[in-house]
């Protein structure tokens, strides 16, 4: 019997602690329960989840164009500091993959988890040694090595 998600991540979130990059990727598809999971072991820890779509998008409104990509690093650092906690629940990512925003949400996510220890929600799967965020050939199409990328959830690898 495999264990559910949500204890995997309450693990993964431990481990994170302890490394360089405190951060812990809940990896799979669309409908594959990491909200759930995330929501479970928020109240487990009594940690925040953040909607990130939501709060930094409020964020971007009042910015032009030009503004937005420059302020995205600052705006998701305030999202996450303003939650008082030690370890932040991310979730609905999307937009920091949104191209004209122009950023890498892998090294927002490390450069987050530098003062505080992150779990965030992939919408993407892991392929050998790679964690994938949309297919070859879509616009948002990102990959990334695994290594030093602590990875949990259907197919993920350590």
């Amino acid at each position: 019997m495999t264990r559910p998600l949500s204890e995997e991540v309450i693990e993964k979130i431990g481990e994170a602690g302890t490394l360089y990059y405190r951060l812990a990727l809940v990896v799979g598809a669309a409908g594959a329960g990491k909200t759930g999971a995330l929501r479970e072991a928020a109240a487990h820890l009594g940690a925040p989840l953040v909607n990130v779509n939501l709060e930094l998008s409020r964020r971007l409104l009042d910015l032009t164009g030009r503004q937005r990509p420059l302020q995205v690093r600052r705006l998701l650092d305030e999202i996450a500091a303003g939650s008082g906690s030690d370890v932040v629940l991310l979730d609905n990512l999307e937009l920091l993959f949104d191209t004209a925003l122009r950023q890498d949400p892998l090294r927002l996510l490390q450069g987050l988890s530098r003062r505080r220890t992150v779990a965030a929600a992939w919408n993407g799967f892991v392929e050998g040694n790679h964690v994938r965020y949309a297919v070859p050939g879509h616009p948002e199409y990102r990959s990334y090595p695994l290594d030093g990328v602590l990875a949990v959830g259907a197919g993920a690898v350590t």
